[in-house]
Parts: structure tokens; C-alpha cells; sequence
């Protein structure tokens, strides 16, 4: 009897790896975010028990529940899956999953996926390094408590891309913290939704436009030099030439 952490990657199934897809057509019972998307989902066993535990505005499922859940079930039946979009463990709480299942005596493995926080821009052909524009990248949640701590402000910095997940709802003081900590109000962004989906869409602008921006959630927020980049039209080009 395992509980197995799987990441479901961030978006299309052809993105999940190899044991995850195995584990999917192997489970007893699959408990999944809100975000997982139907292509994912359709590779589960036919007699598999799938639960959403997904967060969304007017449903709310505490983390104290799905570890009680994951708990029990992981108890009863062979194969368990928890489900989660991108990587279990960057911003999706498989750590305290994990903890969760040791202290409870559940066994538990981990599967980890792409995540969301490097793929989701490639989508829109960003790439999050690139030798001249970006001497590394800080991967950092906009889903804070509080937005008045000035923690944006302390990561102005033009050598570096910042990729913010969850982020939308505070683009605005997102934007206005980074330029008070010294970042151009020129400087590209980029507003990467539901990436890798039908439903993709990206939109580029500058700093200073960010929080004026008509995005929405789920949505991958990329700030840097890199954002003005597009690998994929040097893709199309060079095969032109071929």
C-alpha cells in the first residue's frame, strides 16, 4: 500500500513522464488538483475512483483534509495517486504531504513532473536563461498574505529572470514594489495562461503596463529580458531553412 506523489506536469499529457502515466493506469483511486488537465486525466484506470480536491473560488478543500484523506486511503487500498499540476514540490505542497503520510506510518514515493515554473513560459518560446540577458532565474509564489512587506522590492534584479506562479491577482503591486526596488518600468514581462492547453494565451507588455494587463488565472508571470524573447520563431525560421 503506497501513496504516491505524482507530478501531473503543466498541462498537456504528453508533458507527464513515463511512471507517472504508469501510475495512472495502475491506481486504485487518483486525488487531484483543480488544475490537472481532462488529457491527464483520461489516461486513469476505468474503475479508478477519481476525487477533486481542487481549490477554486466557493470550494475549498483545506490542506489538513487532503492529508487526512490521502491518509486513510492510503490505508485501504494498494495504489494511491495524489495528483498535482507542474512539480509536487515547488509551491504545490507535496513536503507537507509527505510529512503527513511518514508521521501517519502511509509509505509514500514521489514522482516528480515538469514544472509549470520553466515550461509555462517555453510555452510562449521564453526561455528563462539565455546567455547576455540572464545570468540565472528566482522562481518565487504572488500568492502572499500580505503585499506591503516590500519582499518584491528586494528582488529588483535586471540580471536575473523572475518567474512568479499565482501571481495575477497582485500583478499590480507586484509591478510597483519591483520598480520602487530599482527594476526599469521597461523592462518585458510577460503573461503566460493556461499554458500548454487549448486555451493558452500569451500576452507581452513592460513593467509598468503589468498591472493594467486583462489576464486572467492560471497564468505564469515572467519578468526579465528573456520575456521579450520567442525561441520558438527562431525554430520556424531555421526550419524555413531546411
Amino acid at each position: 500500500m503506497t501513496v504516491y506523489l505524482v507530478g501531473a506536469g503543466p498541462g498537456d499529457a504528453d508533458l507527464l513522464t513515463v511512471r507517472g502515466a504508469r501510475l495512472l493506469a495502475e491506481a486504485d483511486v487518483i486525488v487531484h488538483d483543480r488544475l490537472v488537465e481532462r488529457s491527464v486525466l483520461d489516461l486513469v484506470r476505468r474503475d479508478a475512483e477519481l476525487i477533486d480536491v481542487g481549490k477554486e473560488p466557493g470550494r475549498f478543500t483545506s490542506q489538513s483534509m487532503i492529508n487526512d484523506l490521502l491518509v486513510s486511503l492510503g490505508r485501504r487500498y494498494d495504489v494511491v495517486v495524489r495528483l498535482k499540476g507542474g512539480d509536487p514540490f515547488v509551491f504545490g505542497r507535496g513536503g507537507e504531504e509527505m510529512i503527513a503520510m511518514r508521521d501517519a506510518g502511509v509509505a509514500c514515493d514521489v514522482v516528480p513532473g515538469v514544472t509549470s515554473a520553466f515550461a509555462g513560459p517555453l510555452a510562449a518560446g521564453i526561455p528563462v536563461t539565455h546567455r547576455g540577458l540572464s545570468r540565472g532565474v528566482t522562481v518565487v509564489t504572488g500568492h502572499l498574505e500580505s503585499h506591503n512587506d516590500g519582499y518584491f522590492r528586494r528582488l529588483a534584479n535586471p540580471e536575473l529572470s523572475l518567474v512568479v506562479l499565482m501571481g495575477v491577482a497582485a500583478r499590480s503591486s507586484i509591478a510597483t514594489q519591483l520598480i520602487d526596488g530599482g527594476l526599469s518600468s521597461q523592462t518585458p514581462v510577460a503573461v503566460i495562461e493556461s499554458a500548454w492547453t487549448t486555451r493558452e494565451s500569451v500576452t507581452r507588455s513592460v513593467l509598468q503596463e503589468l498591472g493594467a494587463l486583462d489576464v486572467r488565472s492560471p497564468a505564469i508571470i515572467v519578468i526579465g529580458p528573456c520575456a521579450a524573447l520567442s525561441v520558438r520563431e527562431l525554430f520556424a525560421e531555421t526550419s524555413a531553412l531546411v
